[in-house]
């Protein structure tokens, strides 16, 4: 096959995992598409299928599994010629893969990303090209807003996670190659920029000798053109004065934070291998209420850690009562192979975990419900990020909703409506997932 015949050819991608592993499958989307092949949708209607998977824990694994399967399943009956599989599962799994799934033509660990133009001119048999360098990302969300991974890997032991084993050791990208992105984004009409990484709070510790995540900021907050920078998955025990102040003095800054926290109790924390105790963590989240109360927080919890007693789960449920997030995640143990929180004694059953989950989700949809309450009548200025042509609804977030993982805020169009633009809605209800406003 001639290179121009591979041209013809249409690709298609599947994306499952976090935010990071999404940066990952747009920048190989990019090198593709300044390659020459077309990039559409529908997989069931492409030559090409990438499934970019991730393998963080069981369950993410098991959807990884179903998609592969899937799409084997559609080479089999000859509707698709070519299924490559990268991301973090085959990062986990690679010696196992191609026995495991012997119809998948090639599998690619997360430093071969970079060679995906090659590797399918491979599998083609199509004499390859110069490895391309300069491309723009292919979004895959709202192009009203963009993800800026920051960083790869991690350095912290976490008892129970398996990035470090995958991702290997924590990595800032250089600030100059960030910002060149960033005003890529800006100049293709991305509004805001939510900066991410397995932990962005160290970011530049290993490149710079130190922490540059405001300089960084800062740096961002100049470009023309972007309103917004929201900051995901900060580490408590790197969340500063320092940093606070900033995001609240700083008008660019999103009044928002992502702290994942994981429990607190002492004991559970200690063996989790995190590093801000009980008391720390309540003088964190005390000081945040009380001097920053216009900072929105999330939070990510995990219950039925191995040892877990109903006391230690109770103090948990406590815990989510007094502090009142604005939003919170929470997560059934997962026991993964290759962590320390694996081999540990007195795993609690799935029926525990299962009901502890329901117990505190309900006690955080309580809060949440009282919150949105306390939002009816209110005026936010919101991000316009897509259109339900059904219901007839423009969707779009504030400052304080991070798309995706928040709620929406639905509204329907008074004549004016712009996608992709800023727009000031007041809010009239809440369903229980989104927020319903008209605008002002």
């Amino acid at each position: 096959m001639t290179k121009e015949e591979l041209k013809k050819k249409n690709l298609s991608a599947i994306s499952l995992g976090c935010d990071k592993n999404k940066v990952d499958l747009e920048k190989m989307l990019g090198r593709i598409k300044e390659y020459g092949i077309n990039i559409i949708e529908d997989p069931e209607e492409a030559d090409i299928v990438i499934v970019n998977t991730c393998a963080f824990i069981q369950p993410a694994q098991e959807e990884a599994i179903y998609n592969i399967l899937a799409m084997e399943k559609l080479k089999e009956e000859g509707r698709i010629e070519k299924v490559i599989v990268t991301g973090c599962f085959p990062e986990r799994n690679y010696s196992v893969m191609k026995e495991n799934f012997p119809n998948i033509d090639a599998f690619l660990k997360l430093n071969e990303n970079e060679k995906i133009v090659e590797k399918i001119e491979e599998l083609y048999n199509v004499e390859k090209s110069k490895p391309i360098k300069n491309f723009e990302r292919v979004l895959t969300n709202s192009p009203s807003y963009a993800y800026l991974k920051i960083a790869d890997g991690c350095n912290n032991v976490c008892s129970y996670c398996t990035i470090p084993r995958i991702r290997g050791r924590y990595k800032s990208y250089p600030m100059e190659e960030l910002l060149d992105e960033a005003k890529n984004l800006v100049g293709r009409g991305v509004k805001e920029i939510i900066l991410v990484a397995q932990d962005p709070t160290r970011y530049g510790e290993d490149l710079y000798n130190e922490n540059c995540l405001i300089k960084l900021c800062e740096k961002l907050a100049k470009i023309k053109g972007l309103n917004s920078i929201r900051l995901h998955y900060a580490y408590p025990e790197k969340v500063t004065d320092e940093l606070l102040d900033f995001i609240a003095k700083n008008e660019k800054m999103c009044k928002y934070l992502d702290i994942p926290l994981q429990h607190i109790d002492d004991e559970i924390l200690k063996s989790m291998r995190r590093r801000l105790d009980e008391k720390g963590t309540r003088e964190l989240i005390d000081k945040i209420k009380t001097n920053y109360p216009e900072i929105a927080l999330r939070s990510t919890f995990i219950v039925g850690y191995p040892g877990e007693s109903k006391k230690q789960f109770n103090k948990l449920c406590d815990f989510i009562c007094e502090s009142e997030f604005d939003y919170a995640g929470f997560f059934p143990y997962s026991r993964e192979s290759g962590t320390a929180s694996y081999f540990m004694k007195k795993q609690v059953p799935l029926f525990i975990k299962r009901y502890r989950l329901k117990k505190i989700q309900r006690l955080q949809n309580e809060i949440v419900l009282t919150k949105a309450r306390e939002r009816i009548g209110q005026i936010v200025e919101v991000l316009v990020d897509s259109y339900d042509a059904q219901s007839g609804e423009f969707l779009g977030h504030s400052e304080k909703m991070s798309p995706l993982v928040d709620f929406n805020v639905k509204f329907v169009d008074n004549g004016s409506v712009e996608l992709y633009t800023y727009v000031k809605v007041k809010i009239q209800d809440f369903d229980g997932s989104d927020y319903k406003g008209e605008i002002v």
